[in-house]
């Protein structure tokens, strides 16, 4: 899989969703080392704290589930 987007596929929703998963498998990874990370997911509406990795690369492929805490 190529993580930058073929201008040649010419189709740009397919390139942002291949772009949104990359991202968070990436987040997932490093949040699983970093409290940090974990804390400004939470922050940002992103239930995460216990999850695995896997489960925390899919509930970031998603919108926020819960509002923004301040």
């Amino acid at each position: 899989m190529n993580a930058f987007p073929d201008p040649r596929d010419g189709d740009p929703a397919k390139d942002l969703e291949r772009m949104n998963t990359l991202l968070s498998e990436w987040a997932a990874r490093s949040a699983t080392d970093s409290a940090a990370l974990i804390d400004r997911f939470e922050e940002l509406g992103y239930p995460v704290r216990g999850k695995s990795e896997d489960e925390i690369a899919e509930i970031l492929r998603q919108p926020p589930s819960r509002p923004r805490r301040t």
